[in-house]
């Protein structure tokens, strides 16, 4: 017959191992979000058994909640820098079954995304061996680069206006210039060491 050891040692193996796949099979959304200051990562553990709630960004625990009696609801954070709001859903579809989605700043991931790449340009750029991610917002023009909000200068020139900003020993520029046309409006370009980087779509 096994010692009372033994079976300790056991159930504390069992304990590790149910906790361990418990962990890993509650993983249940991924989600990418571009903002300014960076592209973030969201991931949410829902525990259909326990209502278990885990939501991390970037690989930090930001919220953990680990019974509740309730499966369906809410959960409420913010991301990055800039404390943006972001908020998932959980609804149940049918018997067990469950949907999650991500609202940012109160709309659903995708409109938030696409009324994003109207008030934002983004460009990536690869400097002396290392990349850079820089983003002007159209409404403040402000500038950020991997994260951080740059110092620029502004001024006018003949056809438009010019933001300048370096990244380590580079001189950046970005130019503002009518398209001419209505609906196309200002045309935002990025100048590094008097070469044009063409914009990134994310």
């Amino acid at each position: 017959m096994a010692s009372r050891d033994e079976i300790t040692i056991y159930e504390d193996e069992v304990r590790s191992l149910y906790s361990h796949l418990e962990k890993m099979t509650d993983l249940v959304a991924v989600w990418e979000v571009a903002l300014s200051d960076g592209v973030h990562k969201i991931e949410f553990e829902h525990g259909t058994t326990s209502g278990k709630r885990v939501v991390y960004v970037d690989g930090k625990e930001e919220i953990r909640k680990e019974w509740m009696f309730k499966l369906v609801g809410k959960e409420t954070f913010t991301v990055g820098a800039s404390k943006t709001k972001a908020t998932i859903n959980i609804d149940a579809v049918s018997g067990f079954a469950y949907e999650y989605t991500l609202e940012i700043n109160g709309k659903s991931l995708k409109k938030y995304m696409e009324n994003r790449s109207k008030t934002t340009n983004t460009w990536v750029l690869s400097l002396g061996g290392a990349d850079y991610r820089v983003v002007l917002e159209k409404d403040t023009m402000d500038v950020w680069c991997n994260g951080q909000k740059m110092e620029t200068a502004g001024e006018f020139v003949e056809d438009g206006t010019e933001t300048h900003f370096s990244v380590g020993d580079h001189s950046c520029c970005i130019k503002a210039v009518s398209s001419g046309k209505r609906k196309e409006g200002i045309i935002h370009t990025l100048i590094v060491d008097d070469r044009e980087i063409p914009e990134t779509v994310e």
